[in-house]
């Protein structure tokens, strides 16, 4: 039960070599192009979208931070479209794994970090101290606030991992309750498929608003630092 119950979780591998790379690049495949004058409803729709959560992002940022909607646009889609195929049976999710959401954070929030001390420096070394503080108290909280600005990119990665992660055992975990009752109590196996109906639908919401929150996170940092 429990080698079933973690399997899903296990990175696949085609003859040896990991099938992760492959799994990666697949979901921008998906994404619809238009090389028409008129547009499709898909086509606008998606634009709509684009449009939609772009302007909520970037309304905060100034200049320097909008240049950087491109990439968290790229961001929002692409996790947002891997964790949608990672509820498909029989399917991988990437964002299940600690190490691809740190690759993620990681430079994300360090490119935001370095870019606030190259352009304002003073303003960024005033986040260590904040104004009006005991002089007692000056040491300690340069080190809580250190430890709080290193903890960013691991409090990302670990949230998207755990929503991501947590979710697939409970689906996982109802749909072999209603295998195993539907030879047992036909009523019984009724109300846990519905129930298993309404997770994923909860399930599917669970992945975008991950992915929206991964990704206004990183602008949240964006916006700290220019």
């Amino acid at each position: 039960m429990n080698e079933n119950l973690f399997a899903s979780f296990i990175a696949p591998t085609i003859l040896g070599l990991p099938a992760a790379v492959l799994i990666i690049l697949f979901p921008p495949l998906l994404i619809p192009t238009s090389k028409y004058l008129i547009n499709n409803r898909l086509i606008i729709t998606q634009q709509w979208l684009i449009k939609l959560t772009s302007k909520q992002m970037m309304a905060m940022h100034n200049t320097k931070g909008r240049t950087w909607s491109l990439m968290l646009v790229s961001l929002i889609i692409f996790i947002a479209t891997t964790n949608l195929l990672g509820l498909l049976p029989h399917s991988f999710t990437p964002t299940t794994q600690l190490s691809m959401n740190l690759a993620m954070a990681i430079p994300l929030w360090a490119g935001a970090v370095i870019m606030g001390f190259r352009s304002k420096i003073k303003n960024a070394l005033a986040h260590f101290l904040p104004q009006g503080t005991p002089t007692p108290l000056i040491p300690m909280l340069v080190i809580i606030e250190t430890i709080s600005l290193l903890i960013q990119p691991m409090a990302l990665a670990v949230r998207l991992t755990a929503n991501i992660t947590a979710g697939h055992l409970l689906m996982h975990l109802i749909g072999s309750a209603t295998l195993a009752m539907s030879t047992i109590n036909l009523p019984s196996t009724l109300i846990i498929f519905t129930i298993l109906i309404l997770l994923t639908i909860l399930e599917i919401a669970v992945a975008l608003i991950q992915a929206y929150v991964f990704t206004l996170l990183v602008s949240l940092y964006l916006h700290d630092n220019t």
